[in-house]
């Protein structure tokens, strides 16, 4: 059993049947992350060099024999901001750059399996709302994901050259005490566990034969 598995409450998160208002109880502070604003930016970068940072097995044999690579963390790391605010005071041109860290699998001269540590360094500019001024700093966040199905090691600079399919989300974005409606506390239901059941087709069998029995000439 859980929220959705067939677990019918008033407290427990799911679709609103009727009227909304019926069952709330309070006023609550929360504390949550706003956000004012986000962007995704999508993007094919082809013939990018990535420096491995680290092998798995330490030493490979080379040359590398390319296989894949992709993002190891849906968060990226954003550094380098610069916001400038624009005449009309609600957008603002954002400049970032967004470090994604990627996981690139090889096979080494010897055909050992290996795997490389390195990232991809996006730079961003673009326009967004920002928030007014306040004691309270808002921060540009990124949320991002990378896959590489092509790609080649280049001896001479010790090098992955990929070519990358980047999908990056910038947010603008501040911790805040938030005052919402609530219909109290979840109820929570106990976890239904995972059973694969492998005599249930068996003990369903009728123990003898069904049906009309055949009669004998």
């Amino acid at each position: 059993m859980s929220f959705f598995s067939n677990f019918s409450s008033d407290h427990c998160p799911g679709t609103i049947s009727g009227n909304p208002l019926n069952g709330l109880c309070e006023k609550v502070c929360i504390q949550a992350e706003k956000i004012f604003d986000a962007g995704i930016i999508q993007t094919r970068l082809e013939n990018y060099s990535v420096l491995p940072t680290s092998f798995t097995p330490a030493n490979p044999t080379y040359p590398l024999t390319f296989i894949s690579a992709r993002s190891t963390s849906s968060v990226g790391t954003v550094s380098g901001v610069n916001v400038e605010r624009q005449a009309d005071g609600c957008l603002a041109r954002v400049q970032a750059t967004v470090t994604l860290p990627i996981e690139i699998a090889y096979v080494d001269a010897n055909g050992t399996e290996g795997i490389a540590t390195g990232s991809i360094v996006l730079t961003e500019d673009v326009l967004m709302y920002v928030p007014p001024a306040s004691v309270m700093p808002f921060t540009v966040t990124s949320v991002a994901s990378s896959v590489s199905p092509d790609g080649s090691w280049d001896a001479a600079s010790g090098t992955f050259v990929l070519s990358a399919c980047v999908t990056l989300i910038l947010k603008v974005a501040m911790q805040v005490e938030l005052l919402v409606p609530s219909y109290g506390y979840c109820a929570i239901p106990p976890a239904q566990e995972y059973s694969q059941e492998v005599c249930a087709g068996f003990f369903e069998l009728p123990l003898y034969p069904q049906g009309k029995a055949c009669s004998r000439k």
